[in-house]
């Protein structure tokens, strides 16, 4: 058995190794200023799933009108939309997009979205289920 974990152990070892990110190249510099090596900026997506409570659907989409008719005025903002699963009636995602990060971060500092937690707390089941991707192939604008 301990010839097993070594072998296995000796096996997985340069794979975990091979998988870890390589370090960024040196930036370039002149004589006056230095570049820093930047990474592009992407639009980006995000998928909120939001659990609500049996019965209590009406009125969060009542809330989340509010926050979606906000959104779209954001400067940043591309789309922003909600959806309600057919069939769990209590299951809804926000699927949004932004321009670039500067414009999540901006929506994320509204004054309208740091109110709708605090306004939808005692709807919803449990917690939210958020991820921000960035929108391959489309560097930010």
């Amino acid at each position: 058995m301990k010839t097993r974990l070594f072998l296995l152990s000796v096996c997985v070892m340069p794979f975990l190794f091979a998988c870890q990110p390589k370090p960024a190249p040196a930036s370039k510099t002149t004589a006056d200023t230095t570049a820093v090596a930047k990474t592009p900026e992407y639009s980006k997506m995000i998928i909120a799933k939001v659990f609500i409570k049996p019965g209590k659907e009406n009125e969060f989409i009542r809330q989340a009108r509010i926050m979606i008719d906000s959104t779209h005025k954001e400067a940043g903002n591309e789309s922003y939309q909600l959806y309600q699963d057919p069939y769990e009636k209590t299951n809804f995602v926000f699927v949004e997009t932004y321009k670039n990060q500067a414009a999540v971060e901006a929506h994320f500092a509204s004054s309208y979205f740091k109110k709708f937690g605090p306004l939808t707390k005692d709807l919803v089941a449990k917690d939210s289920e958020v991820k921000i991707y960035d929108i391959a192939g489309t560097q930010a604008k």
